[in-house]
């Protein structure tokens, strides 16, 4: 269930995006990237876990970083670090941290949103319907 409706909500989010002109802007899929990251930060304060706080907070520094290049320098960054953080979820985030604020029902769904977003966004950028605002280069 999890999976389908992270799928269901990845397209609501592209959807959205492109009607109400949100993903015009180079921040759009940059800013969803670090809030995808953000939640299991989110988690761990809820769980009261600090070893979970500190993993999960490092695994996010990585994920914001790539947002930050994705915003700057080249939008395919946000597309594979959205597929990346969902192949994280499904592949890696059990066997390094225990998040006790984590609902059981969330890697799959995050895993499913975030797949399915990065493909969304990959696809506008393959057929160059891209952000339109160019990067910044201060």
């Amino acid at each position: 269930m999890g999976i389908v409706v992270g799928i269901v909500v990845a397209l609501f989010t592209w959807v959205l995006g492109r009607v109400a002109g949100f993903d015009r802007d180079r921040a759009y899929y940059s800013t969803l990237l670090i809030i995808v990251a953000s939640y299991y930060v989110l988690f761990a304060a809820i769980g009261s876990s600090t070893h979970a706080l500190l993993v999960e907070s490092g695994v996010m520094v990585v994920f914001v970083a790539a947002a930050v290049a994705a915003f700057r320098r080249q939008m395919w960054i946000a597309a594979a670090g959205l597929v990346g953080h969902g192949a994280f979820d499904l592949l890696l985030h059990d066997r390094l941290v225990a998040n006790p604020g984590m609902p059981a029902w969330w890697p799959p769904f995050c895993a499913a949103f975030d797949i399915a977003a990065g493909l969304f966004l990959a696809g506008l950028l393959a057929m160059d319907k891209r952000p339109h605002a160019e990067p910044r280069m201060s």
